[in-house]
């Protein structure tokens, strides 16, 4: 195919034209991607570094998804440490409500109820966790939070378990003994023997005595001086009101003991047992752990120590929170860093840009208007013919 020759004229308008074509085109791309570095033949040092600190913000954002789950668990177990203290100030409460009263029937019913907070509090402790991770379970439920992108820096918690109350190295809370009815019991013997039950207590079935037994105190020459019916409801201060009005006997149950100053018989129902001058009324019994005064002392501070090492974790837990919290502020202020200094490697300014695609505009309209005049100039020949 013949070359078309074009006048030098025509030729440099047009090179002019298709320059200009090309720069309107490179301006139009950073127009509408906003950058003047899209790729590495624009600027391979601008590019590449840009593209490393663009890398680092993408992978501390990652880690920072990973924070704000770790923030998440901690505010779950922290929750429920809160929750926890709130039933261990019940559990307080009702030790003193035991403390204020001398009935072992109501003594008994404040070491059950207490026994259903620490179950409860156990059941708190499982239930504290936060996408499978639980602060508050024990064993397995370490966290580790990690800051940079490298992993050299990291924040290890240590994990705790209430799950359990009874453990030491826990809350250290041991379950107490409920006294309910038929937990008493009353036998007869001779002799001095020491004595388990305090007034206020049941009495209730043994291999003697059964609910619905009635107790009969005869003479010796079997004429009956009275007559007591055990019930499940029967205290310790209803046989001694009893004993007390009996003629020849005094009864002194809350230290265990019945002396008696005439001989008489002591039948219970067909079983008899003959009891002379000088024996004694021994009573064995399981109480509750609220028993004395003493006991629900010993309860009362492992109360306490409970709410210390409750105040203790919390305070360990809030000072992990600040820390990742802290970190996460850092590192969204780092991520901002690291993209505003990959912006002012690679971003455009759209104001210049659009001013230099106006300028290319009438360029490009003066050359296509130069190179229409120089094609005319080279058309002035068809006028010789």
């Amino acid at each position: 195919m013949p070359n078309v020759n074009l006048s030098s004229a025509v030729r440099s308008n047009l090179n002019a034209l298709q320059a200009t074509s090309q720069m309107m085109t490179s301006v139009q791309e950073k127009l509408s991607t906003g950058k003047k570095v899209n790729s590495a033949l624009d600027n391979p040092n601008s590019f590449f570094t840009a593209r490393g600190l663009e890398n680092r913000a993408n992978d501390l954002s990652n880690l920072l998804d990973d924070m704000g789950q770790a923030v998440q668990t901690l505010k779950a177990s922290d929750k429920g440490i809160e929750a926890i203290s709130d039933l261990v100030d019940a559990a307080k409460a009702k030790a003193n409500q035991a403390s204020q009263t001398s009935s072992q029937t109501e003594r008994s019913q404040y070491a059950k109820e207490y026994n259903e907070l620490l179950t409860q509090i156990e059941d708190l402790a499982k239930d504290s966790g936060y996408k499978g991770k639980n602060l508050l379970g024990g064993n397995g439920n370490d966290l580790t939070v990690t800051f940079n992108e490298d992993g050299s820096s990291s924040l290890s918690i240590s994990s705790v378990d209430f799950t359990d109350t009874t453990l030491s190295t826990g809350l250290n809370l041991s379950d107490l003994t409920e006294a309910s009815d038929g937990t008493a019991s009353i036998s007869l013997t001779a002799g001095t023997t020491t004595a388990v039950l305090t007034g206020g207590d049941l009495l209730t079935a043994d291999d003697e005595f059964t609910a619905g037994d009635t107790i009969t105190l005869t003479d010796s020459n079997g004429s009956e001086i009275g007559s007591f019916e055990i019930t499940a409801t029967t205290t310790v201060s209803d046989f001694e009101k009893f004993l007390d009005g009996v003629d020849g006997v005094s009864a002194d149950l809350a230290s265990g003991s019945l002396t008696v100053t005439s001989e008489f018989v002591l039948n219970v129902d067909s079983d008899n047992a003959a009891f002379n001058s000088g024996s004694t009324l021994t009573t064995n019994a399981t109480d509750s752990s609220f028993a004395t005064d003493a006991n629900i002392e010993d309860t009362l501070k492992a109360l306490k120590t409970a709410q210390d090492t409750l105040r203790s974790q919390a305070s360990t837990f809030g000072t992990n929170l600040s820390i990742v919290q802290n970190r996460q502020d850092f590192t969204n202020s780092i991520i901002n860093t690291l993209e505003e200094g990959a912006g002012k490697l690679t971003l455009a300014d759209t104001n210049e840009e659009g001013a230099n695609l106006l300028a290319l505009q009438t360029q490009q309209s003066l050359a296509s208007t130069s190179l229409s005049l120089a094609a005319q100039a080279d058309q002035n020949v068809l006028r010789l013919f």
